[in-house]
């Protein structure tokens, strides 16, 4: 069950390493630098979701013959859908962005970008808790060091983005230690999340592969809606590019070779 925790808690430890670069970075954060590190998160994110969530949702309706696809499918679309709500209620601001989503609300400009980032780690933790609660299950096919390779590959991609919301941060006036805090503060729902899909282990294992695509499909909602746009924007796209086929080969040799 230790392993199981500090599994849980990788992701999170990513987004506060990540957080942690604004303690000793300049205060503004260089295009080149934004677009590389939403690119990379993006192609983690993609590669994650195929191999780590979506392959093994149709291996296990392999029995299902022609249609093994369809809970896929059904998950898939539900965590569009889920991720589609959660924009359109909670207020939160992109990045580079002046109008925020959501809601209307007089929220303070940080707190919404702060609300940005959390939103897209919650498909993150659901991710996590869904394929440990396989592993914990033993009837799922899930691995140890399968579930370890998700925590890793969802880390490394957190660690772009606890350094993506902590710095503009503070270069909206916050100070570094409130910056980081702030920054830490958005990935605490990855952890939760993740503990409260393992709590509900009895109803997640039968519903292991709707589950898995759901978490790919909110996964992918983040990268095409918010990742992909803010890593082509003005000048440079051609660097999120490529960092964006490094994140996604990373994980994707992390999947392969080890899960």
């Amino acid at each position: 069950m230790l392993d199981t925790v500090i599994g849980i808690l990788i992701p999170f430890f990513g987004t506060s390493l990540g957080a942690a670069c604004v303690l000793f970075m300049k205060r503004e954060q260089s295009p080149k630098i934004q677009h590389a590190l939403m690119g990379f998160a993006a192609g983690v994110m993609v590669a994650a979701s195929i191999w780590s969530l979506i392959i093994p949702a149709l291996e296990q309706c392999s029995s299902f013959g022609r249609l093994s696809f369809v809970p896929s499918v059904i998950g898939f679309w539900i965590g569009i859908l889920f991720l589609l709500l959660l924009d359109n209620i909670i207020p939160h601001l992109h990045l580079n962005s002046s109008e925020s989503e959501g809601i209307n609300s007089k929220l303070k400009k940080t707190t919404m970008l702060v609300l940005a980032v959390t939103l897209h780690n919650i498909p993150e933790g659901i991710a996590v808790g869904v394929v440990y609660a396989g592993f914990l299950s033993h009837t799922s096919g899930m691995t140890k060091i399968g579930a370890l390779v998700l925590s890793l590959g969802i880390a490394i991609q957190n660690f772009p983005e606890g350094a993506i919301i902590s710095l503009p941060l503070r270069s909206e006036g916050e100070s570094r230690v409130r910056a980081f805090r702030d920054g830490v503060l958005s990935g605490i729902v990855e952890p939760v999340a993740a503990m409260l899909t393992l709590l509900t282990a009895s109803a997640v294992v039968p519903a292991m592969p709707y589950l898995l695509s759901f978490a790919a499909g909110a996964m992918l909602y983040v990268v095409v809606e918010e990742l992909i746009p803010e890593m082509s924007q003005g000048t440079h796209s051609n660097i999120g590019t490529i960092a964006f086929a490094v994140g996604f080969t990373i994980m994707m040799t992390l999947d392969v070779a080890l899960g």
